[in-house]
């Protein structure tokens, strides 16, 4: 799916549903969500999407910390949005090693990044100061420079001067983020 369809998707879910917290637009999708913690799993499994006969559920990782949760909810609410129409889609994604998958997260990415992050605020700071590292825009947006940089990739799309930023997150990026002095790998 393009960037454009993607960003299109999150801008008729914030129509649709308004800029409401992402619990609420999981009940007003019907998607039932749990926190739970994952134990040993909880190095690599952050979180999962899964429809079953018509229902669907997202699960979070409960040691994350909030802001991780947030974000892990985020890029789950976009597979929901985006991929649950996909044949044979399995909950535990992350444990697979197909071509597909990766675009999947991808997709994923770009939908929590767009959603999560508005235009106005990346473009804020960047009119505020042109010089403004990834790094520093990241911490003041409170979110990972991976998906701050995958958000600057929406921007360009739309034609927006943005910040270059001096790396090119990869899909599966959630495995390895780092908040609060801990690396979930």
């Amino acid at each position: 799916m393009k960037i454009e369809n993607i960003s299109r998707k999150v801008q008729q879910l914030h129509k649709k549903y308004g800029p409401q917290n992402l619990h609420e637009l999981c009940r007003a999708l019907k998607i039932s969500l749990l926190a739970a913690p994952m134990g040993e799993c909880r190095a690599s499994c952050k979180g999962f999407y899964l429809k079953q006969s018509r229902k669907q559920a997202i699960v979070i990782n409960s040691d994350l910390t909030e802001e991780l949760q947030r974000i892990i909810l985020a890029h789950e609410i976009g597979h929901a949005t985006l991929h649950r129409s996909v044949p044979n889609r399995k909950a535990f994604h992350d444990f697979t090693l197909f071509d597909e998958t990766t675009l999947y997260e991808y997709e994923a990415n770009i939908f929590a990044a767009e959603y999560l992050i508005t235009d106005d605020a990346v473009l804020a700071l960047v009119d505020a100061d042109d010089n403004i590292s990834i790094f520093t825009a990241a911490s003041q947006l409170h979110v990972p420079c991976e998906l701050l940089d995958f958000k600057l990739r929406v921007l360009k799309k739309k034609g927006h001067p943005v910040i270059e930023p001096p790396l090119h997150a990869n899909a599966d990026f959630l495995k390895h983020v780092k908040l609060s002095g801990k690396t979930y790998e």
